[in-house]
């Protein structure tokens, strides 16, 4: 089924755009339709590229910028959809994906580094995010943090450990704006005050890097109280101005596929045991559930 979303000719509500059977306007997705793992990309290319790397793969979605495939990966159920660009995108996708069943979602994107030693193609896994975006003030005052979930956040780096790739750890701030409001000039040179320098103010503070959703994605995970964290692939420097597209995002999607594996062999121990948070008392109990599958 390759699933091109078809609108629905009437939908229940100005106020619940969904269809008679649950079927989002946005994602074309209804609940049943995808697992609790998602991967979030940002561009809907990346989406089939994700997916190869999959046991099984089938796309079940697709309209506007938000395209879905659905699969296995090492037995895994597992999902991608794109969010397309920046936090307005990015929260109708978390929205809609949240009403059909998923809770655990993994941002896999490209980013601005803004240190000198955040190489070309390394990959930075985000704890927490800068909210210097707009949409997640719709949602709530800036004093609520935007912090990843601590369960993903180590997954992707016992990920990127066992597939030995180059990575950093920290915090990541999110612009709606990738021009001015990243500190790169406008049309014409223009550039407000306030984000003049902004990007080396921002590295001042030990900020990694610049991106356009981790914020949103994490401010609305943890009002909703599920998971999400974020893995991006360097592919600009904004200390030494290299711009390399591309770079590290193969890297970047293996990481996040395995990450989900981790993730599910620590679910199905904390089921197993009855706890809801992974503690380090509990990797023994992993570490045997993995010799015996």
């Amino acid at each position: 089924m390759l699933g091109v979303y078809k609108m629905a000719k009437k939908l229940k509500a100005a106020s619940r755009p969904e269809d008679e059977a649950g079927r989002q306007y946005h994602i074309g997705l209804k609940p049943g339709d995808v697992p609790r793992y998602v991967l979030l990309p940002g561009d809907p290319g990346r989406v089939p590229k994700i997916a190869s790397f999959w046991d099984e793969a089938r796309k079940i979605s697709e309209h506007r910028e938000y395209v879905t495939y659905v699969g296995k990966y090492m037995g895994v159920d597992i999902a991608s959809t794109s969010t397309g660009i920046g936090g307005p995108a990015a929260a109708i996708a978390i929205e809609e994906l949240l009403r059909v069943g998923a809770d655990t979602f993994i941002r896999v994107g490209t980013t601005g580094g803004l240190r000198k030693e955040l190489g070309i193609g390394d990959l930075i896994i985000s704890t927490g995010a800068v909210r210097l975006d707009g949409t997640s003030r719709t949602y709530i005052d800036l004093g609520y943090p935007a912090v990843a979930n601590y369960e993903v956040v180590l997954a992707l780096i016992d990920a990127a450990d066992t597939l030995g790739v180059r990575y950093h750890v920290g915090l990541t701030a999110s612009s709606d704006s990738f021009y001015v409001g990243q500190g790169r000039p406008g049309f014409k040179g223009y550039i407000p005050d306030s984000m003049v320098n902004i990007h080396k103010k921002l590295a001042s503070v030990n900020v990694l890097n610049f991106e356009m959703e981790a914020a949103t994605l994490f401010t609305l995970a943890n009002i909703y109280g599920v998971r999400a964290s974020a893995v991006c692939a360097v592919i600009a420097n904004r200390v030494t101005e290299e711009f390399v597209p591309e770079a590290g995002v193969k890297e970047a999607i293996k990481v996040a596929n395995e990450a989900v594996k981790i993730l599910h062999d620590w679910d199905t121990v904390k089921d197993k045991e009855g706890m809801k948070w992974l503690t380090p008392s509990l990797i023994s109990e992993v570490k045997e559930h993995l010799k015996k599958h």
